[in-house]
């Protein structure tokens, strides 16, 4: 009887142990990298003649900073519904390319009321992919600026933050914090429905052993 006491005991730690590790996984799944080293980026959109291009070798800093702006999108979860129309201001079109091949597709939105907005068409060179909208960073409106876009240099800093503050200058009414609430939400339910599961296997298993002490009392 001892002997099949310890073996259940072994099985229900291995269980837990299996769920703890894959589990989290499942919930927020990493990144993939890509096979192949993106090597350029191509701009399109209003006051940029054909396309422009920035490679890697020739304008390392500019090409690291547009691919910044963009290569957290491939795997990311959409943040924000797409906001209207007149809302999104001029659209520039940003192409990540490994060795003269397009990867991945992105619209980005610098003068977007409330802050850049980013979008991930789901026509991806590579596959299809999930339509999404998300919230660009703030560093956007620069990137493209030093690229070769015709943008205007805004101050990012704004009075009565920490340190000055970093951001937009923007009206409050003109922010999204539903869009942020609903995230926030889902990522609590999430975690609430994990931390079930793991609850649900460790009582189980306490009861599983429970009765085995008692039939060997």
């Amino acid at each position: 009887m001892i002997t099949r006491l310890g073996s259940a005991t072994v099985a229900f730690v291995a269980a837990v142990a299996v769920l703890l590790a894959v589990a989290p996984a499942g919930a927020q799944a990493a990144p993939t990298k890509s096979a192949t080293k993106p090597t350029a980026v191509t701009l399109a959109g209003k006051g940029v003649t054909g396309k422009l291009t920035v490679t890697q070798p020739d304008r390392p800093e500019v090409f690291q900073a547009l691919l910044n702006e963009v290569s957290w999108l491939a795997n990311a979860t959409p943040q924000t519904t797409k906001p209207k129309a007149d809302k999104l201001g001029p659209k520039y079109v940003l192409t990540v390319l490994a060795k003269n091949a397009p990867q991945q597709v992105y619209e980005l939105y610098p003068l977007a009321s409330g802050g850049p907005r980013a979008h991930r068409p789901s026509k991806q060179p590579t596959g299809k992919k999930a339509d999404g909208w998300f919230y660009g960073r703030l560093s956007m409106s620069d990137s493209l600026r030093v690229a070769g876009v015709p943008l205007e240099a805004k101050s990012r800093v704004v009075n009565g933050g920490i340190g000055g503050g970093i951001g937009e200058q923007v009206a409050v009414e003109e922010l999204d914090p539903v869009a942020g609430v609903n995230n926030f939400i889902d990522q609590m339910r999430q975690l609430v429905l994990l931390n079930g599961a793991v609850l649900v296997v460790i009582l189980f298993g306490l009861a599983g052993i429970s009765f085995l002490i008692r039939r060997r009392v």
